[in-house]
């Protein structure tokens, strides 16, 4: 059973930092990937970044030069450091495992709140 758990999230001033991490455990296979998804009220999910196995990653264009996706394999963690926040990054924030094979999440965090004061 893989469990993804959160931790970091919390309230903070515009222009703060922030940074998440997500330890994965219970499971021996190895992830093609993982992300950083975030969502508020009323709208779909969006993937915030992704960091693949090789350590490609991508962002999105909202975040894009204000936040920085990494991973430590040996702890199968991947953090989610945010700088520049501004109040429209406020969320709840998830992270994601993809398995070698789907190009879709196969396991979620519960989430963390994420709250952007201006």
């Amino acid at each position: 059973q893989v469990q993804l758990v959160e931790s970091g999230g919390g309230l903070v001033q515009a222009g703060g930092s922030l940074r998440l991490s997500c330890a994965a455990s219970g499971s021996s296979f190895s992830f093609s990937g993982m992300g950083w998804y975030r969502q508020t009220p009323g709208k779909q999910r969006e993937l915030v970044a992704g960091i693949i196995s090789g350590g490609s990653t991508n962002y999105a264009d909202s975040v894009k030069g204000r936040s920085t996706i990494s991973r430590d394999n040996a702890k199968n963690t991947v953090y989610l450091q945010m700088n520049s926040l501004k109040p429209e990054d406020t969320a709840v924030y998830y992270c994601a495992a993809y398995m070698y094979g789907s190009s879709r999440p196969g396991y979620w965090g519960q989430g963390t709140q994420v709250t952007v004061s201006s």
